[in-house]
């Protein structure tokens, strides 16, 4: 088969590189409109499941990733200066640049072609391709010249959200609560090397408008969070790398191919990254679609087992998605809460867990809770008391 990716983020590169394993007959060739070394965002967060498919898909290029993971247990939540740790939940962090770059290593020894700094406007380019992977972001040209057929959807989320690195290296991936006179905030954070952190601050609309980063320039912005999370980044600055104030845009297509032309990752939709698996989502994507054609190089047959496989998997996970960005949207409602109810609170938002899967997933936080109602009710119980 003759394959052309547009896009050489993780789901391109990745998609091409099991195809390529899986026959290196095909002849396959990846356009991506970047340099090789430009990355947009700092560290990207894998779960322990999603470390587990990747081993699976491709024990080769795992090897290379493993060796420069970050690696935790916990989860942390800061709220009135008190954390509150989630056990049993196991995570790493790995550097953008360095995933790309392990990938784009391993498709080359493969044999696949990667173009970069070329800019797609159509897809005239893969006119003699079998089949055409729309790999490139949630702004997708190739989502974008088939409008009609795809039928995206667009929700777009009231919170203001903006991507920053430190150099404060974060033991745990952490979510820390902050108000002050302007508003409610909330940093998401979580080393992606040895002293090297992701630093994403998210607020509400109002608490937006009041900071006035409207009107602030990149570095007025920046400069503000800093003093914002001051206690947390431990003198450290926050580095930008365009780290502009956005609104997150949850896009869905209602249908994922046309012809020979299919959608993955961020082109396909986007996933909140409050749940923090983006980019599994799009390596999974590019694994499904690899095992689709694995006993085929009929296209349309093909990309039907493509979709039959994936879709459920994906409208369940978006479920969970979009209980999560639901949260976040209204956390500064929730900040009354002591910090454990409202951890707990978090942990439970998406309904798919009850407290006795919890109680087995993270016992340690289960049991804090549990004494912490009970102290609640002894203390309510007390006669003469006004609590």
């Amino acid at each position: 088969m003759r394959i052309g990716v547009v896009g050489g983020g993780p789901a391109g590169l990745y998609f091409a590189l099991l195809m390529k394993r899986q026959n290196p007959a095909h002849s396959i060739r990846v356009a991506e409109q970047n340099p090789a070394d430009a990355t947009f965002g700092f560290g990207v967060v894998f779960s322990d499941r999603a470390l587990g498919f990747l081993e699976e898909a491709d024990p080769e290029s795992y090897q290379d990733i493993e060796a420069q993971l970050q690696t935790w247990d916990d989860q942390a939540i800061v709220h009135r200066d008190q954390e509150v740790r989630i056990d049993g939940l196991g995570f790493s962090g790995i550097a953008r640049l360095q995933l790309l770059q392990i990938l784009q290593a391993h498709c080359r020894d493969a044999g696949v072609e990667l173009r970069f700094e070329q800019r797609i406007s159509d897809l005239d380019t893969f006119a003699d391709c079998d089949l055409i992977v729309g790999a490139d972001g949630a702004n997708s040209v190739v989502r974008g010249a088939y409008p009609e057929w795809f039928q995206p959807s667009l929700q777009v989320l009231s919170n203001r959200y903006v991507w920053y690195g430190t150099a404060q290296p974060f033991d745990c991936l952490t979510l820390t609560f902050r108000e002050n006179h302007d508003g409610a905030f909330v940093a998401h954070h979580y080393r992606y090397g040895e002293v090297r952190s992701t630093f994403i601050v998210e607020c509400d609309a109002s608490s937006w408008e009041r900071a006035g980063f409207g009107g602030m320039s990149e570095d007025q912005s920046r400069r503000y969070c800093e003093r914002l999370f001051a206690a947390d980044l431990g003198g450290h600055p926050l580095l930008t790398n365009r780290s502009l104030w956005i609104n997150f845009r949850a896009v869905t297509n209602r249908n994922w191919s046309y012809r020979n032309v299919v959608l993955i990752g961020d082109a396909l939709r986007t996933v909140h990254f409050s749940v923090g698996s983006g980019t599994r989502m799009a390596l999974q994507d590019s694994v499904a679609l690899a095992r689709a054609f694995a006993g085929t190089q009929d296209v349309e047959q093909g990309l039907r087992n493509f979709e039959a496989v994936r879709r459920p998997q994906v409208e369940e996970f978006l479920k969970v998605a979009a209980e999560s960005f639901q949260w976040y949207e209204r956390f500064r409602d929730k900040l009354s809460l002591d910090p454990l109810p409202f951890t707990y609170d978090y942990v439970m938002r998406s309904g798919r867990i009850g407290h006795a899967r919890l109680a087995q997933r993270s016992p340690r936080f289960a049991a804090a809770y549990g004494t912490y109602l009970s102290q609640r009710t002894a203390v309510t119980a007390v006669p003469g008391t006004d609590k």
